[in-house]
């Protein structure tokens, strides 16, 4: 496999967007960096070794707007796409860590996977749920949380809008994205999602605290579509929080019909070790 060598910042996009299923390993280095032109030799060795994926090298110097629109401060740089988003970032020049990053990205680019979610080398993350460890805040009696994870099932909020799903994986997981189907007048609107929160958050903290991300989606996107986050940052998680805040017409109850949390599992450690706090059901302001 030859490093493709990247000559314009306009080049760049055009590459990651003709390869959306494929790894995409980026080196962007300087020609003035000694510690980029040693490495070069082992970034090359991998190309070779991994030849299902694409390996680019980009010269700060020639693509300043890719540097800085990629958050490249220092040289060299490694950065790990899919599906034209950042998987991984490795800053100096770690060619062990590079290497572990394209070995467990490479695997898990499969055809199964691209079958199951309809994203790239990504799946659907349901099967790693710890549906037992799981725990909503103001879901009604009629409809539950358990309703979110039956066929034909849904979960609807109790006395107001809000709503607080705390999902458990058994064991930690990559989060690229999630899918969400519900009615286009009540279905959730806007979202603040928490990452590895030792106990169910409650009302206030999720109100005044700050999120890893927060999402606002339109009434089109409830119908399945994929809404991607910041991949980067949702690394390494064994329990993701959603508030919902509010609806998408101000109706007095939310209602979610499914709700699908899109990535890839990593290390097999077993999270039934992994003892939630759970906090007390229902409002908590």
């Amino acid at each position: 496999m030859v490093v493709k060598e990247i000559v314009n910042d306009s080049q760049f996009r055009d590459i990651l967007n003709l390869n959306v299923s494929k790894l995409v390993v980026v080196d962007f280095y300087a020609t003035w960096c000694g510690p980029c032109r040693r490495v070069a030799p082992k970034y090359e060795k991998l190309s070779n070794r991994f030849n299902r994926a694409v390996f680019l090298e980009v010269d700060v110097d020639k693509c300043q707007d890719t540097t800085t629109s990629e958050g490249v401060s220092a040289m060299p740089t490694f950065i790990l796409y899919r599906n034209k988003l950042q998987v991984a970032k490795i800053r100096g020049a770690d060619m062990i860590a590079v290497e572990s990053e394209i070995i467990q990205l490479y695997e898990t680019c499969n055809v199964d996977a691209v079958e199951d979610c309809g994203v790239p080398c990504q799946r659907d993350l349901s099967s790693f749920i710890m549906k037992t460890q799981c725990e909503a805040l103001n879901d009604s009696d009629d409809h539950p949380l358990p309703g979110l994870f039956e066929k034909n099932g849904y979960i609807e909020s109790d006395c107001d809008q809000q709503l607080i799903l705390s999902l458990t994986f058994k064991q930690p997981v990559k989060v690229h994205s999630i899918k969400v189907k519900a009615p286009k007048n009540n279905g959730p609107k806007s979202l603040k999602l928490f990452i590895n929160q030792p106990n169910t958050i409650d009302f206030d903290s999720a109100t005044h605290n700050l999120a890893a991300q927060e999402l606002d989606l339109k009434p089109d996107e409830l119908d399945g579509k994929i809404v991607n986050l910041k991949y980067v940052t949702f690394q390494n998680i064994y329990n993701l929080q959603i508030f919902v805040v509010n609806n998408q017409t101000e109706e007095e109850v939310t209602r979610i019909d499914s709700l699908d949390i899109i990535g890839t599992p990593m290390s097999a450690t077993n999270m039934g070790d992994f003892k939630r706090i759970s906090g007390k059901k229902g409002r908590a302001h």
